[in-house]
């Protein structure tokens, strides 16, 4: 079974794995990380039978290495948000796992009381209380650039946020273009508003590039270098590993662009798939995965959601999980996912990180990044 998880994640499947009692096969976990997509390639000669993609967007890419799911399993991969990545002409090709809120930003409460700040509840708000900060001699932000998924969850949201229909657009598109939607950009410019401002970033662009999301939390919760950090619901075990004070964690989620707009909720998730061909012990692991209590291990270790439940988890998570749940929430999957290479290393993650490092924490020229960062992005979609 080919997963993209290390370090306590990995430990924690282990957990659920050993909960699922005694098999009549052997399961053996092979971590790809970043490089899961190879796990489809018809010449390895270690093909897993299961494969648990960390992009459910990346489904619709590899149908034609896929095993439809057994008719039992099926309506898993129906339900909201998630059928129309997993399910196509009425076959449905994966089932979920983990469900990912991308949405949440942590925060140490004391630093927040010793300003006399409250959490944001409008985007403007939130660059204000930045502001406020950093004139009483706090760093606001800690940035996890090195992790390129890290820039594009916050680009989403924003977008999501001030362009719902664009990003619906966009996601669906079989040939995106986003350097064509002024959306795009106006998203980018609001980005460059808060990511250029003097100070913003704990350690400047400089380390914000080559911190991966454990150390950007590490910042905040255990160094106290910086306030408040984006990071999805599986940071929780990192924040309470590292937390010099348990008592201050605090957690608040992305607010809305403008008043009386939604709030933007940008959805990620690990689904399970059957690489052609597939075998029934493959298909009695997924079947067992599937059960409502299998995660139970991993969501008493914390940092982990499932689709649709809403209890069993921390204070902090059972908030995220209730707004994944919530009529009439602005919730949309992860869009860099569904964007095909436009959306990869090579695409998005790349233009961004080159944003960032033209406006982060100077007070940059965002106008002209943002026209930059536009014409790089029509290069890529030309290419």
């Amino acid at each position: 079974m080919a997963v993209s998880w290390s370090g306590q994640e990995l430990r924690a499947f282990h957990k659920v794995l050993d909960g699922l009692g005694t098999l009549d096969y052997p399961v053996e976990v092979v971590p790809l990380g970043d490089d899961i997509s190879t796990a489809f390639g018809a010449r390895s000669t270690r093909r897993p039978d299961i494969v648990m993609l960390p992009q459910p967007g990346l489904v619709p890419r590899h149908l034609g290495d896929l095993e439809p799911m057994p008719d039992d399993l099926a309506p898993l991969g129906q339900a909201r948000l998630w059928k129309d990545l997993l399910t196509h002409d009425g076959t449905t090709y994966g089932v979920p796992f983990k469900t990912a809120h991308k949405s949440a930003v942590w925060y140490r409460p004391s630093v927040f009381e010793q300003v006399g700040v409250q959490p944001p509840r409008l985007w403007s708000e939130w660059l204000t209380l930045n502001r406020t900060l950093t004139q009483a001699g706090i760093t606001p932000l800690s940035l996890a650039a090195g992790d390129g998924w890290v820039l594009t969850d916050f680009l989403e949201n924003v977008l999501l946020g001030i362009a719902p229909s664009v990003y619906v657009d966009l996601a669906a598109a079989t040939d995106p273009r986003p350097s064509r939607q002024p959306q795009f950009a106006a998203a980018l410019r609001l980005l460059g508003s808060m990511w250029s401002a003097p100070g913003v970033l704990a350690g400047g662009v400089k380390e914000s590039l080559v911190q991966q999301f454990p150390d950007a939390l590490i910042e905040v919760f255990g160094h106290r270098r910086a306030a408040m950090v984006l990071a999805s619901d599986f940071a929780e075990p990192v924040v309470r590993s590292f937390a010099a004070d348990p008592k201050d964690i605090g957690l608040f989620t992305f607010p809305p662009m403008s008043p009386g707009a939604a709030a933007p909720v940008v959805v990620g998730g690990d689904v399970m798939v059957l690489p052609k061909p597939t075998r029934d012990d493959a298909r009695d692991l997924v079947r067992r995965l599937s059960a409502p209590d299998a995660p139970d291990p991993w969501i008493k270790e914390g940092g982990f959601l499932v689709d649709g439940r809403v209890s069993g988890y921390s204070p902090e998570l059972t908030r995220l999980a209730v707004q994944l749940t919530k009529p009439g929430e602005q919730l949309q999957f992860d869009l860099s996912d569904q964007l095909g290479r436009l959306g990869d290393i090579n695409g998005l993650w790349r233009v961004l990180t080159d944003f960032l490092i033209q406006v982060g924490g100077r007070g940059g020229d965002v106008p002209g990044a943002v026209d930059d960062a536009i014409d790089e992005l029509r290069r890529v979609e030309e290419s």
